[in-house]
């Protein structure tokens, strides 16, 4: 399970503030979806919204606002995406706007 060498998913869970208006969470779902296709590193990229629960009110991290998972080959193609042109920006103009935390895990699939 430790094979650098093998399909890596990268997962982010995203948390914006409450008064986030919908359509900037769309926004910035489709600015990192843009940049990190960009790479051409990314295989596959896919993002959703977190589905609210009363049991969130009880996390001890924070309420996520969406999710986005990135496939990529290996972990050349991770730190390529990572070092896309472009991304930073993107993430200095979402933080400035609307502060949001993130967590993510890079993982070998699932499923």
């Amino acid at each position: 399970m430790n094979n650098t060498n093998s399909r890596i998913q990268h997962t982010m869970i995203v948390s914006f503030p409450d008064n986030t208006p919908d359509s900037d969470v769309d926004q910035f779902l489709k600015d990192i979806e843009k940049v990190m296709r960009a790479s051409g590193s990314v295989e596959t990229f896919a993002a959703n919204r977190h589905i609210r629960v009363p049991a969130d009110e009880h996390s001890p991290v924070f309420v996520a606002t969406a999710i986005v998972q990135i496939g990529v080959a290996d972990r050349d193609a991770l730190d390529a995406a990572y070092a896309v042109p472009g991304l930073e920006d993107v993430i200095t103009h979402w933080q400035s706007r609307h502060p949001y935390q993130v967590v993510w895990a890079n993982h070998e699939p699932l499923a």
